[in-house]
């Protein structure tokens, strides 16, 4: 095993990290500033006006996208894990 294997095994955790944290940041981000254009258009600053829809949409997010966030992660560690006896050589 030599640096180029560890490196792209670095590369890949860190590509599905990115993937989960985005799909469910993303969404929240835009509720959140579709949430304060309201809020500064009606000049309501109400601060569970901003939490409550944001919270919904990531419990949503992640209610509906756990069973593939958890797929993708079995398999990514069923991947590392065949390949260990690589990874210590």
């Amino acid at each position: 095993m030599n640096d180029l294997h560890m490196l792209n095994a670095m590369q890949q955790m860190l590509y599905y990290t990115m993937i989960a944290v985005c799909i469910i940041t993303i969404p929240t981000l835009i509720v959140g500033l579709i949430v304060s254009i309201i809020q500064a258009a009606t000049q309501i600053n109400e601060m569970t006006m901003t939490f409550i829809p944001k919270m919904l949409v990531m419990f949503t997010l992640l209610f509906i996208l756990s069973p593939w966030l958890m797929h993708q992660l079995v398999l990514i560690m069923r991947q590392f894990l065949t390949n260990l006896p690589a990874y210590i050589r």
